[in-house]
Parts: C-alpha cells; structure tokens; sequence
C-alpha cells in the first residue's frame, strides 16, 4: 500500500518542482523551450500509453481469443469519448492563447491565465486515473502488471508533469501575481492527479473484471490529450521540428524505462 501512496503522488510532485521554477527562472519560459518541454511530454505519454495501458490491456484478455483487442478497443474510445466532453466544458488551453494573443487588456490575460489553469487541470485527470489503474492492478495481484512498470508509467508522467507545473507558475507571476502565490497555484493545478488516482484505486478494487476497459480508458484520455492539445503546442511558430525531435526523446525514454523497470 505505500508503494501505491508513494506511486500515486509521483506526478503530484512532478508538477510541484515545475511550479518551482517561478522561484529560478524569468518571467517566460522562451518559446523554444516551451515547445521542446511540451514535445518531451507527448512523447512520454504515447510511450505510456501503449506499453503500461493499452498492451496490459490486451494482455488481460488474452481468454477471448481473437476478440482480445475488444475490451482495449471499447475503453479506448470510452476515454476518447470522455475528454471530448469534458473539452466541451473546458475550453482548450491553445484555443485560449490564440485568442488572447489578438487582444491587449486585463481581461484579456486574466482569461488566458484561467484557462491556463483549467487547461491543464483538465489534463491532470487522466494523468492521475491512468497511475491509480495501474497501481490498482498492481495491489490486486495481476500478472501483467509489474511494480516496475506502475513505477515507469509514475515516474514518465511526473517528469511531463514539470513543464506544466511551470506553465501556470510563470505566467502568473509575469501578470503581476508574487511568486509563492504563483507557485502555490501551479502546485494546486496538480493536486486532481492523487484525488483521481486514489478514486481509481477504490473504483478498480472493486471492478476488476473491468481492469482491461479502466487501463485503455485512461490511454484513450492520455491519447487525445496529447493529439488535442500537446502536438498543436509543440508545433506553434518556427523551428517546430524541436517539438519533433523532443517527442521522439521522450518516447525513447518512456519505453526505455517501462521495458527496464517492468
């Protein structure tokens, strides 16, 4: 159970040290930079996404045969189907910050800055359902699902969690707000992670028969996430191929460590 606990607030910390970074840097975080840290994130996730969710999923169903993919297939687009809502509720960070950027004003920051917030708190859930799942597994003993691999997944989505933490410090406190109250806000942005991860912990301790459709319901979330809001954000202006090759990096590493560790 505490290696569940300490699995779950990985990522949390991972967005704490981010918004951390309104203490050691500038008031921006330089363009190149920023599409370099968001190209690194979605990679990490499409790593995550395929080999600690989508393939135990699989795995899980290996009894149906030929219809194993099933079960992946339908929680896959119960998650995609999930966020499409919830971005119906919650408008996109980039739709956000295109917008802001063709007008001037207080208001207008003040919208970019809650969006901002929203954006990535949005993205925060699926992040924090997808480790409760496979910590789920873990404590309910499925075969497939190895602690070092409920580690990887953990430890890959704390370290794209660091951008984000200082994607909300920072421009808060380049719009005026003092850097604890920057950093608390940043820090705040992730706390949904351990809420929903613990969520998912009880909810799946319950169901797991269901385990196959909870792991690829949380890939098919992680997935859009990344198509939606992510690939946009890296490919923003000149020199996008950054984003590029950075996605690359972090897919490399995420599958380095889930294939190591697991």
């Amino acid at each position: 159970m505490r290696t569940a606990v300490l699995g779950l607030m990985i990522p949390f910390i991972g967005t704490a040290l981010g918004a951390a970074c309104v203490f050691l840097l500038q008031k921006e975080i330089k363009p190149g930079i920023q599409r370099a840290l968001t190209g690194f994130a979605a990679g990490v996730m499409v790593a995550a996404s395929i080999w600690s969710l989508i393939v135990p999923a699989i795995e899980q169903s290996s009894d149906k045969g030929r219809l194993a993919f099933l079960p992946a297939f339908t929680g896959f687009w119960m998650g995609i189907l999930f966020l499409l809502l919830l971005d119906h509720i919650i408008p996109h960070l980039h739709r956000s910050i295109n917008r802001d950027e063709q007008t001037e004003g207080p208001k207008s920051r003040l919208s970019r800055t809650v969006m901002m917030v929203f954006a990535v708190t949005l993205h925060n859930i699926p992040e924090g359902m997808a480790v409760g799942v496979v910590y789920a597994g873990l404590l309910n003993g499925l075969g497939n699902i190895t602690a070092g691999g409920a580690l990887a997944l953990a430890l890959g989505i704390a370290i794209q969690n660091f951008p984000e933490g200082a994607i909300i410090s920072m421009p808060l406190y380049a719009e005026g707000k003092s850097k604890p109250k920057s950093f608390i806000l940043g820090v705040l942005s992730g706390a949904v992670e351990p809420a929903f991860g613990a969520l998912t912990v009880i909810i799946a301790g319950l169901v797991i028969p269901a385990m196959p459709y909870l792991l690829s319901f949380a890939a098919g979330a992680m997935l859009y996430v990344v198509v939606e809001e992510l690939i946009p954000e890296m490919s923003a202006g000149k020199h996008s191929n950054t984003g590029v090759v950075f996605f690359a990096v972090g897919f490399s590493i995420m599958m380095a460590l889930d294939v190591a560790l697991g």
